[in-house]
């Protein structure tokens, strides 16, 4: 296992306050805020020392509230919903400065068996072995990169993404709006099923609701952009492992009054579907 893969583990691994308070630290990303992956992580991981081991979540919907400072600790908050005989209901609110920044609703469902089928297939992409790394194409432009964020976006990343297509970083151009990333763990992972959930879930964040500026020939990195997510929701349909490729399909269907949907379906390398995700986020052009 990586360093810096041991390191995210770490950042999930929350201190335990009181029954249902925890802490958690924050890691710069060189965003500015805290990354949302983060905070969906750390919410995931609070909600989970809370419920049954026999339980697994299967969905979650939270909204980002306010930007998160990057150098400050994170209390998360969970409230005990409901315990059902088939389901189990948390809300988590993620607290900084006196005031919350986040809030998460999760549902966790003891295992069932049922009817099973997906729609659509797998899309038909180039392999994970046929493509570079999204960190060495931003390291190939480094020395364009201010130098506030030179260092965190050229170090080394404990997810690997490895983009089909990516945009112009420095002179983007038209394109349709839609993604294929493949992304794994930088290493090996315990065999425990819920951290490979907080890890995709964290992942999922990473370059989602970007794919609706890609119709209009821009990209977060330009001073005039304002990008951030505004809510996030997830559904886990099967089970997966993170330190395996998984590919992650996005798309943007619409965009308009400064904000940008997006949706994405993640499968395994056998095409099966695992996940699937929705955004909405501000896309915002000043002048």
């Amino acid at each position: 296992m990586s360093k810096v893969l041991k390191e995210l583990l770490t950042l999930l691994k929350l201190e335990q306050i009181e029954e249902t308070i925890f802490r958690g630290q924050s890691q710069d990303l060189g965003f500015g805020n805290v990354f949302g992956g983060q905070v969906i992580g750390q919410a995931l991981s609070a909600a989970k020392q809370t419920v049954d081991e026999d339980r697994a979540l299967h969905s979650f919907h939270c909204y980002f509230l306010r930007p998160g400072n990057a150098h400050r600790p994170i209390v998360y908050e969970v409230d005990k919903s409901r315990d059902g005989r088939s389901f189990t209901t948390r809300r988590v609110v993620a607290i900084q400065n006196g005031k919350p920044i986040f809030n998460v609703a999760l549902s966790f469902q003891q295992k069932e068996e049922g009817f099973d089928h997906q729609h659509p297939d797998m899309p038909k992409v180039p392999g994970p072995d046929e493509l570079i790394s999204e960190l060495e194409r931003v390291r190939k432009i480094a020395h364009l990169i201010p130098e506030p964020a030179r260092e965190k976006l050229t170090c080394d990343r404990p997810i690997e993404l490895r983009p089909v297509q990516m945009p112009d970083l420095i002179k983007p151009e038209p394109l349709p709006p839609v993604r294929h990333i493949w992304l794994k763990a930088n290493g090996k992972l315990p065999d425990d099923p819920r951290v490979h959930k907080y890890l995709l879930a964290y992942a999922s964040d990473f370059s989602f609701v970007t794919t609706s500026l890609n119709p209009h020939a821009v990209n977060f990195w330009q001073p005039n952009m304002q990008v951030a997510s505004i809510d996030h929701a997830m559904w886990f349909h099967r089970d997966f492992r993170m330190d395996d490729w998984l590919l992650y399909s996005m798309e943007s269907p619409t965009a308009g009054g400064a904000r940008g949907m997006a949706r994405g379906q993640i499968f395994d390398r056998q095409g099966r579907l695992v996940a699937s995700t929705m955004q909405e986020g501000l896309i915002r052009r000043r002048d």
